[in-house]
């Protein structure tokens, strides 16, 4: 093994990879959380290839094996590159292959037989390998090590999901008589220890110092100028992030620095790409084809080249989501460019830590977008640099979780009492209420799946919630890529404008029956969003505190969401230019909520007569959405809130904020029990920003379905006021989390 990692050119390993190594080679699970380009892969291949070239035979005779589980297609074809540059030297004995959605069917049986270290995802994982177990024996009867790569990202619903398809992967191991040890790796986070063992149901080690060496980066926070426009209400609108972020690709690609900027919608990255490359044709024509977008929906190919260009320095500049913010070998990048905040601190300084990775300074600048949030941190940097980075949020015993995945654990092995423990204290009461339903059957002392129908497609991982859509082109039915299907209403609705590697489509029709998105190749100078339309429903409360005559709730809510109609705007200043009906089905979600009601007596102690009453609930719904990202690990995309001057459930006016995925994903809990502090920064963003009435940096909401009206910018505050006025010190109780059972 030694002599493997001299012929990667490296003599010595650092601390932090030593101690990860001697973890794993004492068969101790192990989590090692250092900062981006700190030689974590080293660590955790250092004792996976000695596993496979130590010469020790299994019963088999294939010798010993290794997963490799990453959360993207991109990152694990980087590792297959970087791990067949390291055991190059070492001839035959590691036979490392990529096995995922996008791997042949002819090479699939080769993968299966004779690789050694399989390259796969946890969709793959749970769609692919442990349904078809018996086809992958030999290997898992050899399986000596997992590797979780950027565990950090296994968060909320995602992270819950994949929690139980590890303990799927533990159960089917352990019939096969294999016990294999994890090596999981993360960006810097909190309680990387307690948070791996969360995700893996095992005890877990932490490896935490890191002792690479860094060079200087240069961190810049950017917050685009106000123009003459005005938005809704008349409120002032600043430059876009997406153009200003444009501006800033362009004008370092004209320098030669290689840049990656980041941005949080597959749009906006088109965007950034088109935006840049028309201004680069400007200036220097041969400029113009090294920049480009990436994101996820590409075809497989697309995605191959894109990373291959910029790799070996083809490509200048780069839009890109997050799907090539994880890990993704890029050596060489100058700067780094974020377009508004990422959702955590955890994914800034990934994203930031591309830039510089060969020791070299380097650039990261934040361009904040028109957002309470992104405005606050502008202005409090202290919030960004002298905070850690959060808590990985993550809910195994989630029941509209572990229930699926009972399902196909069943369908794999018969279930047997045994197992509960591995799966989770919620199990023993879900299960009669699975045999109620018949999803499962009892014979004799186990439990047993008989439907016709695929066990593990109950599970949506991911939460796309159904089938992708597939966008195509109406005039030669050409496939330009997919679309999530819980994002099709909003993205790919009649009339939606969709950016595909730099060119334009209009959506012609969205057939939702056959899941096809046809669009026309067009130049509209505007983009769309979409408008929608929430009501909410209490199911039950499972904790309450007083804050005076205020009260804190948590609990279970039904939400029914509508979209109704898309807004035309301009392409770079945002100006509204109109409003088009949509005629879509609603969505119900069952999911978990916080919310706080006031009475009377406090609306009167802080001014909010009924005139101001809607907007002022509705300013502090938005605002406070907009803060949470802050104190829990999501974005304000993965929640939803409500506010309603006389709720029918609590019969006093209520602002609700809920987590979008069926059964909750743990932000709404996180918000119950920071609500003092996540309510008093809400305050503070509202009250520290130089509008007059309300504008987008603190009070109105990309998303709104109301059109930002009504919306009381003084009210939010002195409600806020008084609400925290009473409000205990310190966090809040830890709420009872174990709703009824869902039907999956």
């Amino acid at each position: 093994m030694i002599d493997a990692i001299r012929a990667a050119g490296i003599d010595r390993p650092w601390e932090h990879q030593a101690r990860t190594a001697e973890h794993a080679l004492r068969g101790e699970s192990v989590v090692i959380a250092t900062g981006t380009a700190s030689g974590k892969s080293l660590a955790y291949l250092t004792p996976v290839l000695s596993a496979l070239l130590d010469g020790s035979e299994a019963p088999n005779g294939r010798g010993a094996t290794a997963l490799y589980l990453a959360p993207t297609k991109a990152l694990a074809a980087d590792q297959r590159r970087a791990v067949g540059e390291l055991a190059a030297p070492l001839g035959t004995a590691v036979r490392p292959a990529v096995y995922d959605g996008d791997t042949p069917v002819e090479e699939r049986e080769w993968v299966r037989q004779y690789a050694n270290l399989v390259l796969t995802n946890p969709d793959m994982l749970h769609r692919g390998i442990l349904p078809a177990h018996p086809r992958w024996s030999s290997f898992l009867r050899s399986l000596r090590y997992v590797v979780v790569d950027e565990c950090h990202v296994y968060r909320g619903v995602f992270g819950s999901h994949v929690a139980q398809v590890l303990r799927r992967l533990r159960r089917v191991c352990a019939r096969y008589g294999s016990a294999p040890v994890f090596l999981l790796a993360s960006a810097t986070a909190a309680e990387p220890g307690e948070a791996a063992a969360r995700l893996t149901g095992l005890p877990v080690a932490e490896v935490t110092e890191d002792a690479s060496p860094r060079g200087e980066l240069v961190f810049a926070l950017w917050e685009p100028p106000l123009t003459e426009m005005r938005g809704e209400r008349g409120a002032p609108v600043r430059r876009t992030a997406t153009a200003e972020t444009a501006d800033l690709l362009t004008d370092l690609a004209v320098r030669g620095v290689r840049t990656v900027a980041f941005v949080r919608s597959r749009r906006g990255a088109e965007l950034i790409s088109v935006i840049a490359r028309e201004r680069l044709a400007e200036a220097d024509r041969s400029l113009a084809g090294r920049v480009a977008a990436y994101r996820g929906g590409y075809l497989p190919e697309e995605r191959r080249a894109l990373e291959q260009a910029l790799h070996s320095g083809d490509l200048l500049g780069l839009s890109a989501t997050t799907a090539l913010e994880l890990g993704i070998d890029v050596s060489g990048l100058d700067a780094v460019l974020l377009a508004g905040w990422p959702g955590t601190r955890a994914s800034l300084w990934q994203q930031a830590g591309r830039a510089g990775r060969a020791g070299q300074g380097a650039l990261a600048v934040l361009v904040a977008r028109d957002d309470p949030l992104d405005t606050y941190l502008v202005h409090h940097p202290d919030a960004i640099f002298r905070r850690p980075v959060e808590s990985t949020v993550l809910d195994p015993d989630n029941p509209y979780v572990l229930a699926p995945h009972l399902c196909a654990a069943a369908a794999e092995i018969p279930l047997t009492e045994e197992d509960f423990a591995l799966f989770g204290p919620a199990v023993p009461e879900l299960m009669p209420q699975m045999e109620r339903r018949g999803l499962l059957r009892r014979r004799g002392t186990g439990w047993y799946w008989t439907r016709r129908e695929r066990a593990a497609d109950l599970a949506d991982i991911r939460g796309r919630g159904g089938r992708p859509v597939q966008v195509v082109e109406a005039g030669t039915g050409r496939l330009l890529g997919t679309v999530d299907a819980a994002a099709a209403h909003t993205t790919v609705h009649d009339g939606a404008v969709h950016l595909h590697q730099g060119r334009t489509y209009v959506v012609r029709r969205l057939d939702l029956d056959d899941a096809v998105a046809l669009v026309d190749e067009a130049a509209p100078p505007w983009t769309t969003m979409a408008r929608d339309t929430t009501a909410i429903s209490v199911l039950e409360t499972d904790a309450e505190v007083p804050w005076g005559e205020a009260r804190l709730c948590f609990g279970s809510v039904e939400v029914t969401n509508q979209v109704v109609s898309y807004l035309r705007r301009k392409l770079v200043t945002g100006e509204v230019l109109g409003e088009s009906k949509l005629d879509l089905p609603p969505r119900t979600l069952r999911t978990r909520a916080v919310w706080w009601t006031v009475t009377e007596e406090q609306l009167d102690a802080a001014r909010v007569g009924p005139e101001v009453l809607p907007g002022a609930l509705h300013a502090a719904e938005h605002a406070s959405i907009g803060m949470l990202p802050l104190f829990a690990t999501c974005d304000r995309w993965d929640i939803g809130g409500v506010s309603v001057p006389l709720h029918p459930d609590t019969l006093l006016p209520t602002v609700f904020v809920y987590d979008g995925h069926p059964g909750g994903a743990g932000f709404a809990e996180r918000a119950f029990r920071t609500a003092r502090d996540w309510l008093t920064s809400t305050r503070q963003a509202i009250a520290a920003c130089e509008c007059d009435s309300g504008c987008p940096s603190c009070i109105q909401s990309p998303k709104c379905g109301n059109g930002n009206d009504p919306l009381h910018k003084r009210g939010a505050v002195r409600l806020l006021t008084e609400l925290l006025r009473q409000a205990p010190p310190g966090p809040g109780p830890r709420p009872r989390t174990d709703p009824p059972a869902p039907v999956p």
